[in-house]
């Protein structure tokens, strides 16, 4: 018995187009992880603006403890919340547990947490390449591991969110280990797009470039002495073209209403994927001359000696 026409051309246009899982947040149930500051408090409170239902987690208790009071100051629902770390499989588990019990099945789970360390590989330590994979890797695949299966099970759809960065687009100088993480998440992503499709879940892969958050005060430059007048300018020079996490909070709830796979928070990181893609040996070259920028800034500043990976849930 062959297969009817309505099936078949149902078929074929769904391996073209599928409508957004989540079009709305509006009485929708979303996980936030890193949701204490920068881009992941910006996006809890422009989805609590939405009418989401949130659940929050960061590693740090009073500044998501801050972040819940806010929005709930401001009319925003957060059903549950607690503090923990995503590297650490058993909490994100006893996590998963406690939500599953208290609030039932996601819609969206979105993580945002992460750290940043950069360096040469000469300086960089064991620790810093751990610390990036446990917490940029390790952690979201725990969260995904622990709660995308309810949704599978629930059969009622939804979206997974993972940030990314450039650094995972981007070969960008001295982000090896950061970038092993990014690159990492972006592979998880672009499988599970195609995985979770069948089950009329969507997954995003937010690329954001510059955004002005915490982290760009703490992260751990090795080899770069922070308190010198040039390297000084230079991160300045980055707050200039830096967006703030509210913009970028906006392009990932976009991203999310249209289902869209890559989010870009800004038009360069856009730009620099498509080059890359298009010209690969201007790319190349562009890229040797970064690196060789940012060598020179190395040898003027006078190399410190290694520091620890600041955490930024």
């Amino acid at each position: 018995m062959g297969v009817s026409p309505l099936k078949f051309a149902k078929a074929v246009r769904d391996l073209f187009w599928v409508p957004p899982p989540v079009p709305s947040l509006r009485g929708k149930t979303v996980l936030i992880t890193g949701a204490a500051s920068g881009i992941g408090r910006a996006t809890a409170s422009a989805a609590a603006r939405k009418g989401a239902r949130l659940v929050l987690t960061d590693l740090h208790v009073e500044p998501l403890d801050d972040a819940v009071a806010e929005i709930a100051a401001s009319g925003g629902s957060v059903v549950y919340h607690a503090a923990g770390d995503v590297s650490d499989y058993d909490w994100v588990a006893s996590f998963a547990r406690a939500v599953d019990a208290e609030v039932g099945v996601l819609d969206v789970v979105m993580n945002v947490a992460g750290i940043s360390a950069w360096g040469t590989v000469e300086n960089l330590e064991h620790r810093h390449w751990r610390s990036m994979v446990d917490v940029n890797l390790m952690g979201p695949i725990h969260v995904i591991e622990c709660f995308v299966p309810q949704m599978v099970r629930a059969g009622r759809g939804g979206q997974v969110v993972n940030v990314s960065s450039a650094a995972g687009l981007l070969a960008f100088p001295w982000h090896a280990a950061y970038s092993a993480s990014k690159f990492g998440i972006r592979g998880v992503s672009e499988v599970l797009r195609f995985d979770l499709r069948r089950h009329g879940i969507g997954v995003s892969l937010v690329c954001p470039g510059g955004v002005d958050t915490p982290l760009v005060g703490t992260v751990d430059i090795v080899g770069l002495n922070r308190e010198d007048p040039r390297v000084v300018e230079q991160i300045d020079g980055f707050h200039k073209i830096a967006v703030t996490p509210e913009k970028a909070a906006d392009a990932i709830l976009d991203g999310i209403a249209k289902n869209k796979f890559i989010v870009y928070t800004s038009f360069d990181v856009r730009f620099g994927y498509w080059w890359a893609r298009k010209f690969a040996f201007p790319y190349e070259v562009v890229m040797r001359i970064a690196n060789n920028r940012f060598d020179h800034l190395a040898r003027i500043s006078g190399l410190g000696s290694p520091a620890g990976a600041d955490r930024v849930d």
